[in-house]
């Protein structure tokens, strides 16, 4: 029995658009989840994730359990409640940040000092369960191991290795049923690899299955084929996640292969230092030609920002150092990712994907840049 449901409502070749069912509510494909890593969205407020309209949530388990603790949430009632969100969450289980910090590794878990206040830690599968079961999020993901890219053969093969024996022990010490566990498929960007450990994954068995260790220094062209031979081992009856990919053409291209779901830190991360997302490609609104422009970030955005504000105000924000402009320029990226990812649902169901793919690719394959 799987603590999710996948109903897929429409294909369009490998892409396809649904509905994934969790205990608490439900959520529609292809999807993107802003990212709240310390347990908010940097300048937004949960009322601010309700009218974008975002279904679900993320949340890191590195941070949280270091600050406030992950026991501190559960009195609370869970990181929704905690934070005052209704919608769905998910949570990582923190590996991308952990190794990030160049932890000693062994087959056990990981050791890594904290980089809030120095102190050591110790992560292991089942510590990243718990956790997790503490901060009572919608979807949990195993801890993996994720190698930067380039990585030499052997660093990546023992990074499937301990990524298929950790799943393993995740699953095992998973004891919340109301709660869904994921997979995560590692490899690098050898095909071979991202199969077996796709196969790896599959047989021990989860609720839906993440692919990570990609966007992480590779080209989308090698990202590509690693992430096709990865999908072509995972069940169609599950939810796939593309973990931290949140460029358009990125985008696009993987809910072609058949992904469902995405987060990315890049919508509000480029937001903050003034560069918008439109139709046209990226807008860097602190340009000087734009002092005078009295027209919106993106005249097809139907966000707040877009409806309210021109690109002259934002930018004079930017100017004196107000930090209305961050949260302006962060409201509009995600709002029109989340108005992207609902014109890829509508293209599925209305065969017409390819030729959205094509516009978008022609726009943001090389990030096209004002």
């Amino acid at each position: 029995m799987h603590a999710v449901r996948f109903e897929v409502v429409a294909r369009d070749g490998e892409a396809r658009t649904g509905v994934a069912h969790t205990a608490r509510g439900s959520y529609r494909t292809p999807c993107f989840m802003p990212v709240g890593t310390r347990g908010a969205i940097k300048y937004l407020s949960a009322d601010d994730y309700e009218r974008l309209g975002a279904e679900i949530v993320l949340g890191n388990t590195y941070h949280l359990m270091l600050r406030p603790g992950a026991e501190t949430v559960a009195h609370f009632g869970g990181l929704g409640k905690f934070a005052g969100w209704s919608g769905l969450t998910l949570t990582d289980s923190g590996g991308f940040q952990v190794f990030s910090l160049e932890p000693k590794v062994d087959d056990g878990g990981v050791t890594f000092k904290s980089t809030y206040d120095g102190s050591m830690h110790r992560f292991t599968p089942e510590i990243a369960v718990h956790a997790q079961e503490l901060l009572g999020a919608d979807i949990q993901m195993v801890l993996d191991v994720c190698p930067p890219l380039p990585s030499p053969p052997d660093v990546i093969r023992l990074a499937v290795e301990r990524t298929a024996a950790w799943a393993a022990r995740a699953k095992a010490a998973h004891g919340r049923p109301d709660q869904a566990l994921f997979g995560i498929v590692q490899g690098g960007t050898d095909p071979v690899l991202r199969a077996d450990s796709a196969r790896r994954t599959v047989a021990i068995g989860f609720d839906g299955y993440g692919i990570g260790g990609l966007s992480v220094g590779e080209t989308r062209a090698e990202m590509i084929p690693a992430l096709a031979a990865a999908i072509e081992h995972l069940p169609p009856d599950r939810p796939r996640y593309l973990m931290g990919v949140g460029d358009p053409a990125s985008l696009v291209e993987a809910v072609a292969l058949g992904v469902d779901q995405f987060d990315c830190v890049m919508q509000t991360r480029i937001g903050r230092h003034g560069t918008a997302l439109t139709a046209a490609g990226k807008l860097h609104l602190k340009n000087a030609k734009h002092a005078l422009a009295d027209e919106p970030i993106d005249a097809t955005c139907a966000c707040e920002v877009c409806a309210r504000h021109s690109v002259g105000y934002i930018r004079h924000l930017f100017q004196v150092g107000e930090p209305t402009a961050a949260r302006l320029v962060s409201l509009h990226n995600i709002a029109w990712t989340l108005q992207l990812m609902a014109a890829m649902r509508a293209a599925i169901a209305g065969g017409t994907l390819e030729r959205l793919r094509r516009q978008l690719l022609t726009t943001w394959a090389d990030g096209a840049v004002d």
